[in-house]
C-alpha cells in the first residue's frame, strides 16, 4: 500500500486487490451499522466458503438497534453522539430532528468510498473535492474500529501497538504469542487506515496552502 500523494489536480493512493477488498468490506459493514442497506447487495451471489472466516471478524462491528433514541451500540453512538449528554430530553429531540439526515450523509459518503474501492484498479484516485468527504468517511470507520478495540485513551493505543508488535514478532518467528489474534488483525487495520487518512489529510492541507 502507498499512501495518498498529489498527481496533478488529483490525489492518488495505491493498493493491491486484497487491500482494497478488506477496506471495502469494512466500509460496507460500517455503512450497515448506520442503515439497513447492504452495499452491492443487488450484485452479490453466494459468497465463497473461504470468505467465512474473514466475515466472522467483521460480525462484531454490527449492532444497529434502529431506535430513535440514543443508540445502544457504543460504536453507533460514537458516530451519532448525543447533542446534550447531560439532558436526555434535549438529546432525543435533537436526534429526532437531525439524525435521519446525518445518517444519510454518512452512509452516502461510505457508499461512495466503497464504490471507488470496488473498482478493479490499483489506483484510488480522488479529486480534491472528493478528498474531504473521503477523509470524513475514514474518520467514521476509524471511530467504529476504535470503539470495538476499546481505544479510549493514548494508553489504550500504546497497549494496542504493543500487542500488534508482539503478534507480528511471533508470526515472523513462527511462535505462539499470548495475544488475541482477531484483535491484532483489527488493530493492524486500524493502524493502516489511520496512516492512510493522515496522508490524505496532508494532501488536502498542501492543496489548501497552494490555493492561497
Amino acid at each position: 500500500m502507498r499512501g495518498f500523494e498529489h498527481d496533478g489536480d488529483r490525489v492518488v493512493a495505491l493498493m493491491d486487490e486484497e487491500e482494497r477488498t478488506v477496506i471495502a468490506r469494512i466500509v460496507a459493514d460500517v455503512g450497515l451499522l448506520l442503515g439497513e442497506v447492504r452495499f452491492g447487495a443487488e450484485d452479490e451471489d453466494d459468497e465463497a466458503p473461504e470468505a467465512d472466516a474473514e466475515r466472522e471478524l467483521f460480525e462484531g462491528l454490527r449492532g444497529l438497534d434502529g431506535s430513535a433514541s440514543a443508540p445502544t451500540d457504543p460504536a453507533v453512538l460514537r458516530l451519532l453522539p448525543n447533542a446534550a449528554p447531560d439532558s436526555p430530553e434535549i438529546s432525543d429531540e435533537f436526534r429526532r430532528l437531525t439524525e435521519g439526515d446525518l445518517r444519510s450523509l454518512k452512509i452516502e459518503r461510505l457508499r461512495t468510498m466503497w464504490e471507488q474501492l470496488s473498482e478493479d484498479e490499483p489506483e484510488w484516485s480522488l479529486t480534491l473535492e472528493e478528498a474531504g468527504p473521503t477523509a470524513a468517511a475514514l474518520t467514521d470507520v476509524r471511530l467504529v474500529l476504535a470503539t470495538r478495540l476499546g481505544l479510549d485513551s493514548d494508553a489504550d493505543v500504546d497497549l494496542l501497538h504493543a500487542e500488534i508488535d508482539a503478534g507480528v514478532r511471533a508470526l515472523d518467528e513462527d511462535e505462539e504469542a499470548p495475544v488475541d489474534h482477531e484483535r491484532v488483525w483489527l488493530g493492524m487495520l486500524y493502524q493502516a487506515l489511520s496512516w492512510l487518512q493522515e496522508t490524505l489529510v496532508a494532501c488536502l492541507a498542501d492543496g489548501e496552502e497552494g490555493d492561497v
